[in-house]
């Protein structure tokens, strides 16, 4: 009898982690539909959302190429093209470092704070409405606390190739 009642839990288990990879997914994407609504409000049409999220993620910053790609937000080659068409559009400007002429340092153009300016209105209308209404900091920090542990599984699964 425990051993049916512990499978029924498992399968309970299952349903409610692929319900959440599924939620994870489909929130990415709406979180994408989201952007490119607020672009196209704008009228801003030389740059997409995913170029504007990795705008948005250098910010103020100098960074390189590899440092975008080791914070773990987008995939290599990706972020190469990505950059480049952000640079072709005038969004980053790059510039060969002095200290290792391989290495190339990318940062915003005055074109690209000024769309990092208004991604960040976005962000602090979105931050207004939610406190006021559907969910608050407690939640919020809650669901990253959750969302972390599930990051740090899948990266100890990477690392260590599962516990089976």
């Amino acid at each position: 009898m425990a051993d049916t009642a512990d499978e029924q839990s498992i399968e309970e288990f299952k349903r409610v982690y692929l319900d959440s990879l599924q939620l994870i997914e489909r929130l990415h994407r709406r979180f994408l539909d989201v952007v490119k609504v607020e672009l196209d409000r704008l009228r801003i049409q030389d740059i997409n959302n995913i170029q504007s999220l990795i705008l948005y993620n250098v910010g103020r910053d100098e960074m390189t190429v590899g440092e975008l790609t080791s914070r773990g937000y987008y995939l290599g080659s990706n972020v190469s093209y990505n950059v480049k068409k952000m640079v072709e559009n005038g969004y980053l400007e790059q510039e060969r470092s002095p200290h290792d002429r391989r290495s190339i340092r990318l940062r915003l153009s005055p074109k690209g704070l000024e769309l990092y300016e208004k991604i960040n209105a976005l962000y602090q209308t979105h931050v207004v409405t939610l406190a006021r209404g559907p969910l608050g900091a407690a939640t919020l920090g809650e669901m990253n606390g959750t969302l972390q542990a599930l990051e740090r599984f899948w990266s100890d699964e990477i690392r260590y190739g599962g516990t089976r």
